[in-house]
């Protein structure tokens, strides 16, 4: 399904290991997928959006958001026919959120609990 531009699963831990240079000392990550070529990492810190750029993907931009600056989320559950299931996060001074298509395997229910873990501290 990545082909088609959702996101799946990663193992935490192998993400720990191949953005150990992007985490602090000490962050841990909880939670990772990936979608083609890009990362999302749920850290106990913040949210890492990974977007590899141009064809060779060699360009890398970075994007933190600490948990506090976001303002609230939505997921929406796959369908019948549709079989994605989709992430909404609004950043604080934004009125566009961040979006985020994810495989119908993908348990949307665990990000969600994941975001609420650390929006909500």
């Amino acid at each position: 399904m990545a082909l088609f531009g959702n996101a799946h699963t990663v193992d935490p831990a192998q993400a720990q290991q191949d953005f150990a240079r992007l985490l602090g000392a000490g962050e841990q990550v909880h939670a990772a997928f990936l979608l083609i070529r890009d990362t999302i990492l749920f850290t106990d810190r913040r949210l890492i959006l990974v977007d590899k750029q141009g064809i060779t993907g060699k360009k890398v931009e970075y994007h933190s958001v600490p948990y506090r600056s976001i303002t609230h989320f939505a997921v929406e559950t796959a369908g019948t026919f549709d079989l994605d299931a989709e992430l909404k996060i609004w950043i604080s001074g934004s009125s566009v959120p961040i979006e985020k298509t994810f495989t119908k395997g993908v348990d949307i229910y665990e990000v969600q609990a994941i975001l609420t873990q650390f929006v909500a501290k």
